[in-house]
C-alpha cells in the first residue's frame, strides 16, 4: 500500500517545509603561514602546511 494523508496539505506549509534547503557559503580561515584564505582543517594549497607546520612541499 502506499502512502495515503487524511488530510490536504496546504501550498504555504508545504512550501514552508521546502524553505530550508539552501546552500551555505564555504567556511574560509586564513592559513596561519602565507595568509591565504582556504578551507579549516585542510592542508593550504599555496604553502603546503597544515597546523603551522610543513607537510608537502609545493613549487
Amino acid at each position: 500500500m502506499s502512502i495515503c494523508p487524511k488530510n490536504k496539505s496546504s501550498k504555504s506549509r508545504r512550501d514552508k517545509r521546502r524553505a530550508n534547503w539552501k546552500m551555505s557559503a564555504p567556511t574560509l580561515v586564513k592559513c596561519s603561514r602565507c595568509g591565504v584564505l582556504m578551507v579549516p582543517h585542510r592542508v593550504c594549497k599555496a604553502c603546503g602546511s597544515y597546523n603551522k607546520k610543513q607537510v608537502i612541499n609545493v613549487d
